[in-house]
């Protein structure tokens, strides 16, 4: 009999299976479909022994000192700062929209007082903020919107920002100085040796047994657990009784090029011509020094694995009714993008699953301060790392 029985291996799983062994000395089970631990954030060597991500670029970012010194448990740090080139016009220029993009794009030579000026003059009135595109016209006007935003947005969720949530296009912000980093939160690191081995780190407690290529409704009646946690699709655990959820998911075609690098920044966003949206490098990732270089394009498709929950209103009233649903079955816990039906951040997810046990041990949640020597204990002096931490590919 186990205490908890944990449907799904990625951060929410992870995190949940790992305090509740650790600290409250719970036996738990942790289940996954697939043949790998890390869910999405799954990276490896490919056959060229070049380190990469599986399911498209994870960039780690947080400003919670509570998130970052809970996985530093796990891990040692690379400094990284994420920056993001668009290919629009025969040109490659920053995003987030700022003062190098409008300045490259118009031949301008602004400084940020007039840029800040030129939005103004250029931006369209709108009253109520309700959908991704009238956030975007509100600030940038609709040159930029069209260049940057419509065509991404229309790809990457298969229809208009105008009929997507006012959240999708909020995320990204909008500057008016030089600044070209994607995100500015005061943590920005990548994991050493890569995301499984940080996984394997955290899974590693003889309180916690791991079942790959496992589906929950093929074990639920053959293991004894006395709670559930699950983070798979909410509406997939109720038997889509209400109706399916809708999920946006992505196809990766992975490519390895004999080149030491193929473009100057980790992703290029291509926002209208391509059918792709965007390319990743993964060396600027990981800092791995190698002769090759890999490369990934993303195709956004209504077909696959779930990634991204798909943000209109009629979506989230559906999911409150399966909410209500899950409000009435005490000893089972929903947690995660999918098992919340929420477009959250890797960070985001560890903070949700965090409250989580702190909720199930009886634990006030509070704001942890981080000791100043955590972040110099766990991010090592720069250098480069031998291409031998983690395994290779499974089988797709």
């Amino acid at each position: 009999m186990f205490d908890y029985l944990i449907v799904g291996a990625g951060f929410a799983g992870a995190v949940l299976a790992e305090r509740l062994a650790k600290k409250s000395n719970k036996k738990v089970l942790i289940i996954d479909k697939r043949k790998h631990i890390g869910g999405n954030a799954y990276d490896y060597y490919n056959e060229s022994g070049i380190l990469i991500h599986k399911y498209g670029p994870h960039i780690f970012h947080t400003n919670s000192p509570k998130v970052f010194a809970y996985l530093s448990e796990f891990t040692l740090w690379r400094p990284y700062e994420h920056k993001v080139l668009a290919s629009v016009r025969n040109k490659l220029l920053p995003i987030p929209i700022n003062l190098n993009t409008v300045n490259g794009l118009y031949g301008h030579n602004f400084d940020s007082a007039q840029l800040a000026a030129y939005f103004d003059q250029i931006k369209e009135p709108i009253e109520t903020i309700r959908t991704s595109e009238d956030v975007v016209l509100s600030q940038v006007g609709r040159d930029l919107y069209e260049t940057f935003f419509r065509g991404y947005t229309r790809k990457q969720w298969g229809m208009d920002p105008s009929e997507l949530d006012k959240m999708v296009t909020s995320r990204i912000p909008t500057r008016i100085d030089c600044d070209d980093r994607y995100f500015t939160d005061t943590f920005q690191y990548m994991p050493l040796h890569g995301y499984t081995r940080m996984f394997e780190n955290m899974l590693d407690h003889p309180n916690i047994h791991i079942a790959l290529n496992t589906s929950y409704t093929e074990i639920k009646k053959y293991v004894g657990f006395k709670n559930l946690i699950f983070t798979g699709p909410v509406d997939e655990y109720f038997d889509y009784c209400y109706g399916h959820l809708p999920y946006r998911s992505l196809q990766f075609v992975h490519k390895t090029v004999d080149q030491a690098q193929f473009q100057s920044v980790a992703v290029v966003n291509y926002p209208n011509d391509q059918d792709y949206t965007r390319i990743t490098e993964y060396k600027h990732l990981t800092g791995q020094e190698h002769a090759k270089t890999s490369i990934t394009y993303e195709y956004p498709s209504w077909n696959g694995d779930p990634y991204y929950p798909v943000p209109k209103p009629e979506n989230a009233a559906l999911y409150q009714q399966y909410k209500l649903l899950t409000e009435t079955l005490p000893n089972v816990h929903f947690v995660g993008r999918l098992g919340t039906y929420r477009y959250y951040n890797m960070d985001q997810v560890v903070a949700q699953a965090l409250t989580l046990y702190d909720k199930l041990s009886g634990k006030k949640s509070v704001n942890e301060v981080l000791d100043p020597q955590t972040v110099k204990r766990h991010v090592p002096s720069p250098g480069v790392y031998s291409p031998n931490a983690i395994p290779a590919a499974p089988e797709s």
